[in-house]
């Protein structure tokens, strides 16, 4: 891969974004290369959990590589390369609905415009201390389309989050945590360690508890309580057939620790 790096420990991935030059910003090349990546994740069931992050310690991600965008923009039509998303929105996975694997932002730096969406787009985000987060699109003319406009005010109080969409303003990690939107905040020597720890604690849970409770969660956020409860989760089912449904009982019961198989 060019633009990004897969690696995989364990039952861990870790995805990193490989364009510090640009801060980590996409194009669309990068974006399709990315959605390689999830796929991949997706497709291995012996990956449980995934970490996105950018290289260096600047930047997270700074988005859209709008400078790539200008300089195409000046290109004859007929020979400016396609600039469509991938089928799983931008940086592959702001359009992954479907994706109930545990994936952990670690927030190495500025998360901007595309890169605060991806990060809006995982289920933890752990921040660096000098990380600012922000939906700057308006400023450029543009609005925060990978999913942005409408995961932001779902993720804070609309007020919150109104006031920082239509001014562009950035938030600084402590106060992003202070609001909800952030996990946990350390320096950034101490970052490792922090998602590290997030990890782990996953780990200890069984992967098909976690997916289904990942799928519970999500599928009925726009339902009512009701029909929430009364909806059939896929990962739920099988995990109900599981065998690591009965390790899990057998383990507390024997005092041990329970030896998961996500399956």
């Amino acid at each position: 891969m060019e633009f990004c790096r897969y690696e995989k420990k364990g039952h861990v991935v870790t995805i990193t974004i490989t364009r510090p030059e640009v801060m980590n910003a996409l194009h669309p090349p990068a974006s399709h290369e990315l959605d390689q990546a999830w796929d991949q994740f997706a497709a291995d069931d012996d990956a449980w959990i995934a970490v996105l992050t950018g290289e260096g310690d600047r930047a997270f991600s700074a988005g859209n590589d709008l400078k790539y965008t200008a300089e195409v923009s000046r290109l004859p039509k007929e020979q400016r390369p396609n600039l469509a998303w991938p089928k799983g929105g931008f940086g592959g996975i702001t359009n992954r609905y479907d994706l109930f694997k545990p994936i952990i932002a670690r927030v190495n730096g500025f998360a901007l415009g595309g890169g605060l969406e991806m990060a809006l787009a995982c289920d933890i985000i752990v921040a660096a201390e000098h990380a600012e987060l922000g939906l700057p699109e308006p400023r450029r003319g543009l609005i925060a389309g990978a999913m942005g406009v409408h995961r932001l005010p779902r993720q804070l109080p609309l007020k919150i989050a109104m006031g920082y969409m239509l001014t562009g303003r950035h938030i600084p990690a402590k106060r992003a945590a202070e609001l909800g939107l952030v996990n946990e905040v350390v320096p950034l020597h101490e970052l490792d360690g922090a998602v590290e720890r997030w990890v782990e604690d996953i780990l200890a849970c069984a992967p098909l508890s976690v997916r289904a409770t990942k799928e519970a969660a999500m599928r009925g956020l726009h339902l009512s309580l009701e029909e929430a409860g009364a909806q059939r989760y896929e990962w739920e089912m099988r995990r109900r057939t599981s065998e690591d449904a009965l390790e899990g009982p057998r383990a507390f019961a024997e005092k041990r620790a329970p030896n998961w198989q996500g399956r």
